[in-house]
């Protein structure tokens, strides 16, 4: 067997974070003369964009991930150290992490982003977000505890609570989250709780702005409004959430929504690193020239959504989506090269391939460029494009047999609690008696410096 021994005579690149820009850089440095050394808490790469199926039971977890060291292991030049990143420190070129320190000669912060709460604590506290495996988890344990709960109840508004959802931002993963519950409620729950009249079960979507999917195209905001209209989904536009006691949502109207599961997906922001606070513009996001260099320094970059790049086109930078990040880790990969061995370095400029969001079965919107599509053709554009972005071939056929047999007997099959849920309220109501009876419900009623 051979060893992978480090060559201490290249330039190290550190990569801190394993998401789609991170992986996209340390791949495309593999022939380059640098040692790649990247640092994640997680041993794995995360598809984010079907992070709502796993929510909803479409998919199991370990199919949107896939090992990183398994990712890169022909490649010679890179090391992986799983560890938690605590502080860069400039002066000494090093990072300070959960398992030690390491130099670098060339920094990346590719750390993405969390979800954006508004400095609203209680929301932060009792709702859910959805940007990782573990948060994904425990949101389809909650939808699936707050079911057998409403079974054990005979109180109606706690059990109309508990079947209740409200959904905190229309853009693609609120849209896409919403047509995920519309679909359980209209195939499968039915079959799973034949206790509860599921006609109670109200889908809340909440959006700021006056339409669903903002920044897309007019003809798939409208349509994708009118699919989730006829999906059942409640439309609350122009509407602000403003706080969330564990029981009932507040908002900026008189309107007052009553759930036991409030999902947010208003917003996100970057995740800077304590060291670099003096970069950070808004929002969490470090700002960079158009070589994607953190402001005034020669070793330090940033890309994808922690990184704020302001263009003409973007004054407020690129959007926080998965193409930029990977656009610019291609571009940061030629620069590298560039800077080792004194050739000029090239601009950034985004190339925007387009926007798509799924709304239900054989429902989708698609922009690319000034075509729309919508319907069933854009429904199969959307898995497609999702299907060959996933990493890994075994990845791409289990999701591929899941959606076909989902499609073929309107079921899904990963609909279990885990053990390690834990529900973020603490405003749980009693804990409900069995009934008597159980009736339907009425229809009316550390790490070596040689190695990172």
């Amino acid at each position: 067997m051979k060893v992978n021994v480090p060559d201490l005579n290249v330039p190290r690149v550190v990569i801190i974070g394993g998401g789609f820009g991170g992986i996209r850089l340390a791949g495309a440095l593999k022939n380059a003369p640098v040692q790649v050394v990247m640092f994640d808490k997680q041993n794995y790469h995360c598809f984010q964009p079907l992070l709502y199926q796993v929510a909803t039971g479409g998919l199991e977890p370990d199919s949107i991930a896939f090992p990183i060291r398994k990712m890169f292991k022909r490649q010679r030049n890179f090391f992986f150290r799983m560890a938690e990143v605590k502080d860069v420190r400039r002066d000494k070129k090093t990072i300070c992490t959960s398992i030690g320190e390491i130099s670098y000669d060339y920094l990346v912060l590719a750390t993405g982003s969390k979800t954006n709460f508004f400095d609203m604590e209680g929301l932060e506290v009792l709702s859910h977000g959805m940007k990782n495996i573990p948060e994904a988890l425990d949101l389809r344990s909650l939808i699936l505890n707050n079911f057998e709960k409403a079974v054990l109840t005979s109180d109606l508004d706690q059990r109309n609570a508990l079947m209740n959802f409200v959904i905190v931002g229309a853009g693609p993963t609120g849209v896409e989250t919403a047509g995920a519950l519309a679909e359980l409620k209209r195939f499968i729950l039915p079959a799973d709780y034949p206790e509860l009249d599921l006609r109670r079960m109200e889908i809340h979507l909440v959006e700021a702005s006056g339409e669903v999917l903002p920044g897309m195209s007019p003809d798939s905001t409208q349509s994708a409004h009118k699919a989730l209209e006829k999906l059942g989904v409640n439309l609350w536009m122009n509407t602000r959430v403003e706080g969330y006691d564990g029981a009932k949502v507040t908002t900026n109207t008189q309107k007052t929504l009553t759930s036991r599961t409030v999902i947010w997906a208003a917003g996100v922001k970057g995740v800077n690193l304590p060291g670099l606070e003096e970069f950070e513009a808004w929002g969490g996001r470090v700002k960079v020239d158009q070589f994607n260099r953190i402001a005034g320094q020669d070793n330090l970059f940033a890309i994808g959504d922690v990184a704020l790049m302001q263009e003409e086109k973007y004054p407020d930078g690129h959007p926080m989506v998965a193409p930029v990040a990977i656009q610019q880790a291609d571009i940061l990969a030629r620069n590298i090269k560039s800077l080792i061995y004194n050739r000029k370095l090239k601009p950034f400029a985004y190339r925007d391939k387009g926007t798509m969001a799924t709304i239900g079965r054989n429902k989708a919107v698609v922009d690319v460029r000034r075509f729309h599509f919508k319907g069933w053709f854009a429904w199969i554009m959307w898995m497609v494009v999702h299907l060959f972005s996933l990493a890994g071939f075994r990845n791409r056929i289990v999701v591929f047999v899941n959606w076909f047999w989902s499609y073929v007997t309107y079921d899904r099959g990963s609909r279990l609690i885990m053990d390690s849920f834990k529900r973020k309220s603490s405003v749980d109501p009693p804990q409900p008696k069995v009934p008597e009876v159980l009736t339907k419900e009425e229809p009316n009623s550390e790490v070596v410096e040689s190695v990172g």
